[in-house]
């Protein structure tokens, strides 16, 4: 069996100290890729993405979820209503379904939805440690 090497000293990223109730989710099927959200967005966690078959013509727009802080502007500013706020403990799942080209999410799964998996339980082990 072959040994994985650990990770070096520093590499595994440090849990976040703050959680925000809300995070945005764009459906990639409703952004036209104006860039509205992006001129708006005082973190810049918004960023383009070229579409596969025109890369020119097809982009749409997505967000680094874990540099959003859930202000709600690019909601807000989206003229295509493309931005929903969501709760964060339910955040993965709509990562999951944002629709875009096809095979987007999937081909993207780790960066997207597991980053939103992470944030979510991270969310909820903290509302837990809250509780006690």
């Amino acid at each position: 069996m072959a040994k994985v090497a650990a990770p070096a000293a520093g590499a595994a990223k440090a849990p976040k100290k703050k959680f925000f109730k809300e995070l945005a989710v764009i459906n990639a099927d409703n952004c036209t890729g104006c860039n509205a959200c992006v001129e708006v967005c005082p973190v810049d966690c918004i960023y383009t993405v070229p579409g596969e078959i025109q890369p020119g013509l097809q982009t749409f727009c997505d967000i680094d979820l874990e540099r959003c802080i859930g202000c709600s502007l690019c909601e807000r500013w989206c003229p295509w209503d493309a931005i929903d706020m969501v709760k964060t403990e339910k955040i993965a799942e709509a990562v999951a379904v944002k629709g875009g080209p096809p095979d987007y999410v999937e081909k993207n799964w780790d960066r997207l939805v597991g980053v939103a998996y992470e944030l979510q339980s991270q969310y909820l082990d903290n509302l837990a440690a809250k509780k006690k």
